[in-house]
């Protein structure tokens, strides 16, 4: 017997690869007071064969918007679009959170090129 479990909702290598994770670099961040949660409305440049995509990202507590702009971002690209408020969000922005539940955006250590895919 096993002393290790899997964790639950485990899938398959193929189902991760249906998942499209990019980089991308932020070139404008912008307040959303809209929102009904504290968010910023971020264009994120994916590379030449995506562009430019929108998101709104609920990062207001560790991040300035006039601090993002250059900052590289992973998202995932192929979700289908989602209605937040008034803003069509394209992407989802991925972060994780920090020790208050409060969002840490994640991205490269290194300068990598616009559009490289996670894998």
């Amino acid at each position: 017997m096993s002393t290790t479990s899997e964790p639950s909702g485990t899938i398959s290598f193929e189902d991760f690869l249906k998942v499209d994770i990019r980089v991308g670099t932020i070139v404008e961040a912008l307040p959303y007071p809209e929102a009904r949660k504290p968010a910023f409305k971020l264009v994120i440049d994916f590379g030449g064969e995506i562009g430019l995509k929108k998101s709104s990202a609920q990062i207001t507590t560790h991040y300035r918007c006039e601090d993002l702009p250059g900052r590289q971002v992973l998202a995932v690209v192929n979700f289908p679009p989602r209605q937040i408020g008034k803003f069509m969000s394209e992407v989802l922005t991925l972060g994780m959170p920090d020790g208050n539940g409060e969002v840490v955006l994640i991205g490269p250590s290194l300068a990598v090129p616009n559009g490289g895919r996670l894998y």
